[in-house]
This record gives C-alpha cells, structure tokens and sequence, in this order.
C-alpha cells in the first residue's frame, strides 16, 4: 500500500537507482517558460531581509504581501502555472497593513511580524478561505475556528497569504494516487521540471516556497510530506517531534505520526517559523505537554560550526545505489567532515520495517480521526463514511484518475481498542525504542541519509513512481524530528538530505542542518523548464 506515497518505502529502499535512468516525460524540448521572475525584487530574499528592510523602512508588510500575491498571479495562475496556491487570502493586505500599523507604533511582535505565509489546504482558517484537504466533497468547508498553529502564527505577527494545494486527503486515498494531485487544485507542478513530481501531500507547500511564491509555508507530514516535497523542491523542511506542534484543526490521518511543520528556502527562514508555530494548546492533555519556551527561538542553533565534534551516523544501503546521487552524498559526507563530523556507518533503515502495522495503524487512525473532525466541522460531509458515498455519487469530477482503496479499507477498521490496532500500535512504539538503541550505542548525535532519488514524472494514469532511498522514514513512523537541506541537484532536479534526531532534539537537528547549509550552498532557483534535456 503507498500511503502519501511512502508506505511501500521499506521494500524501496534497498532498489538500485541505476535501474531507473532519468528519462524526458513528453516529447517537448526543454526551455525556460517566459516570465519576469529575475526582475522579482524579492527572489530568494530570506526572512531576515524582510525584517531588515521593514526596520529600516525599505520594504513594508503590505509591499511584501501585495509583490508575492502579483507574483502567484504571474507564475502560478499564469506563465510555468505551477498551479501551488489553490486559494488566497482576500484579508492578506489588510492583515499586512494591520501588521504596519503596529510596527509603526514600536510594536514587533518577533521574526515573523509581517512575514507572508502560505499554508496547507488541510489547516483550518477562520476567514473567508476553505479548507478542503484538496477534496471536492468539502468544498465550501469554512472552518468554525483557526487551527491552534495558525492561531499561533497570527499571535505571532505572520500574514496567511492563502493556502496552498495539496495531494487530495494527503494521499490517504489510492493506492496509486498521484502526488500534488486534488479534484479541487487540479496538479501541482514541479518549479525546476514542470512534468516532473512535486512529491509529497504537501507539494504545494514546497512547489511555492521554490518558486518564490511565498516567504515560507507549512506543510504537514505523516510520512514523508514535508521531508519529500522539501526534497525534490530544493528547499527546506522541518518535520518536528510529533506533539511539539498542535495537531487541532488540522485535517488527520493519524494522531501517532501527523505533525505541521515549516518549510523555507534556508534553515533560518524555516526555524523562524517553527518557533512561531509551536506553543501550549488547552485542548491536549497537559502531560503530554513540553516546555514550549525552548523551540520558541533557534537562533542559537544557527551556528556555523554546529557540525564540529557531532557524530552522525550514515545509512550503509545509501552508500552506492543511483551513481549520480552517490557522488552527491560523498560530497556532503567530505563537507561534513571537513567542519569537524564523524560520520559512523549503521544500519537504521530497517527499524522501520514494521510487516505492515504502519498501514493497519493509519487506517484505524485515519477513520477515528477524521470522523471526528467531520462531525464537528462546517463541511456537508459527516462521516467517512459519507465521504466514500460522495465520491462515488460523483466520480467523473472526484476520481477521474484513480479511485478511493484507503479510505474504504479505513470504513472497514472498528474502533482504537481493537486488538489488531493495538498490536499495530505496539509495533510502531517499537520503532522509536530501535532507534533510542541505536542513538545510544553508537552514541550518535543524528542519522543522515538522502531523502529521496531524483523526481520522477507525473503520471496520473499510474500514479507515482518512488525512486528509492527515503532516509527520513524512520523518524516518519517514530515520531521523532528531522530537518531536509539541499544536497545538490542530478539534472537539473533537486536532491534532499535529512538529519534525523531523538524526540525532541529540533535545536541540535538545526545546529547541523544549518552548519552544512553554510558549508554547501546548494540551494539554487528553479529555472521552470518544461522537460528534462533539449
């Protein structure tokens, strides 16, 4: 089963890359689509410019908000049409001057004060925009309150500039479903390859960030849907430990592995959105709670040595699978080293391999939770139940490419106390004490892998087709963080690292992603060609 197209990842991973050469997807030769987007004054601009050019009177929040909203008009709506925002936000200048007023009484509310951000299309707003998880069976869901993040990210000063598309219910509904594909968004595209896979339920998210469509975005992953789409868009993703970030108002699949978390164009700029999107949510148990102070400010994790002395354990089935990718990771591992990195060869992809829990545990899950949101939600459809129905009542528009094998499995699955979800449940618990052995045995301070092999072609006849590695899957399934830096590019399309911790280890996960950013430098525009070659 593929399940936002990672559930088949642990089969996956040991698959030679060599096997699957880079290929053009349609008979087009390759170009650069006409656009102005080398004019654009704010192209790969970092959050901390924003806010310097705000303070000294050179750029204002409205300014910002009024050139990303042209600039969706140009790029997305119109020219490469990457088609990533389903939705903007009528209120954007109006919460930005809002934002200017402030700042002109003296009043800044910390780094994301003014800052535009997109935000997934499975996040409630309350405002005038929808949230739909991509689906046609809710549209005109206009939620009764904001998700708790998105309350914070308010407090915090941020605009919501709209939402962004989606891979529809976050690829929990075919198994052969095509990433960045929803009946309400249509496909999002590549940015760097426009034929190629933007990956991930959260490709919007990542296909707008690289595309300069946004300063940052949120995204949400229960497998892969941040770290995939941060991957093969050439920008950055934080997967947080899951209850760092509140899960309220956020369209489910599973309380055991979904988070939101942040993605930018640097390490900064996504840190800075996580410490605005973290904080104590009064509808979750306080046990269950951390001390939220900590992951409010990163900036001491933005260190350039952060790499010095760190032990980071590297994958050995990575180490000689797709040639290209292979020269890619010996490069990162000698720059790694060289800032002071011992890397230890271990064997830690296979802590998740679960014999098929993870996909009984996500349908249980899956059922119970979006049942609930349903029930006490503004959509006309109640129940999972009710969904299925819808979609098949109306399956020229809903599933005109592939059909709805998860969630009907998931209406089949009886309630969380259930022995086979426990048992699931115990098997997945397993994962995170595996890897706690392996932290502590090797006495590791990360484990490193690539995130995946180069994006594959949209396909929405056969779905997406997984081109290996999948390094951020153990941390996916337990539960624990990681943080998905650019490691270069094999023609013309990006390739991913991810650092994994311990739960709740986000600053030292930052402290070397950063220090090999720094390090690297392989964060580069996308140039929005059509095809591969020419």
């Amino acid at each position: 089963m593929k399940r936002r197209n990672f559930v088949r990842l642990t089969s996956a991973a040991g698959i030679t890359l060599a096997a699957f050469p880079l290929f053009k997807c349609n008979s087009e030769t390759s170009n650069r689509e006409p656009q102005d987007e080398d004019s654009f004054q704010l192209s790969e601009m970092t959050v901390a410019q924003m806010q310097d050019g705000m303070k000294k009177g050179t750029l204002t929040s409205r300014a910002i908000t009024k050139s990303y909203l042209d600039q969706i008009e140009l790029l997305d709506r119109n020219g490469p049409k990457i088609n990533a925002v389903i939705e903007v936000n009528p209120d954007a200048l109006a919460i930005a001057d809002a934002m200017d007023a402030e700042r002109k009484k003296g009043n800044v509310r910390g780094p994301m004060h003014g800052i535009p951000v997109l935000i997934k299309d499975n996040i409630d707003t309350k405002d005038k925009m929808q949230t739909t998880a991509g689906s046609i069976a809710l549209a005109g869901n206009i939620a009764l309150l904001d998700a708790f993040v998105v309350q914070k990210m308010r407090e915090a000063g941020a605009v919501i500039l709209g939402k962004t598309n989606m891979s529809e219910w976050a690829n929990f509904r075919s198994t052969r479903s095509t990433s960045g594909w929803s009946s309400r968004g249509g496909q999002t595209k590549n940015p760097y390859i426009l034929d190629r896979s933007p990956c991930g339920s959260s490709s919007g998210s990542g296909a707008a960030v690289a595309a300069n469509l946004c300063a940052v975005a949120v995204g949400t992953e229960t497998n892969g849907s941040i770290a995939c789409p941060a991957a093969m868009n050439g920008v950055v993703g934080i997967k947080p430990t899951v209850g760092l970030v509140s899960q309220t108002g956020i369209i489910p699949i599973s309380a055991t592995q979904d988070t939101a978390g942040p993605l930018g164009r640097t390490v900064a700029d996504a840190a800075m959105l996580l410490g605005a999107m973290v904080g104590a949510d009064p509808a979750e148990p306080e046990d269950t709670r951390v001390d939220y102070a900590l992951f409010k400010d990163f900036s001491s994790s933005l260190d350039a040595n952060g790499l010095k002395g760190k032990r980071i354990g590297i994958e050995k089935a990575f180490l000689k699978q797709h040639e290209d990718v292979d020269a890619l990771l010996k490069k990162a591992l000698d720059q790694m080293k060289q800032k002071g990195a011992v890397i230890v060869e271990v064997d830690y992809m296979k802590a998740q391999s679960t014999d098929g829990a993870e996909s009984i545990l996500l349908q249980y899950e899956f059922k119970d939770g979006l049942n609930k949101y349903l029930s006490k939600s503004n959509a006309k459809i109640k129940s999972l139940e009710a969904l299925i129905a819808f979609n098949k009542a109306n399956a020229e528009k809903a599933m005109p490419y592939f059909q709805q094998e998860l969630l009907e499995i998931s209406q089949t699955r009886g309630d969380l106390e259930s022995k086979e979800y426990q048992d699931a449940r115990q098997k997945i618990l397993n994962v995170r004490v595996e890897l706690n052995r392996l932290f502590e045995s090797e006495k590791l301070d990360a484990l490193c892998g690539p995130a995946t092999g180069p994006a594959w072609c949209n396909d929405l006849v056969n779905g997406d087709f997984w081109t290996g590695y999948g390094g951020y899957g153990p941390a996916a399934i337990s539960g624990f963080p990681s943080v998905t830096v650019p490691m270069g590019s094999v023609d013309e399309l990006p390739i991913g690292i991810s650092f994994l911790g311990k739960a709740y280890g986000e600053a030292d996960l930052i402290r070397m992603a950063y220090a090999y950013e720094q390090a690297s430098k392989n964060r580069i525009a996308p140039k929005f060609l059509k095809t591969l070659g020419g």
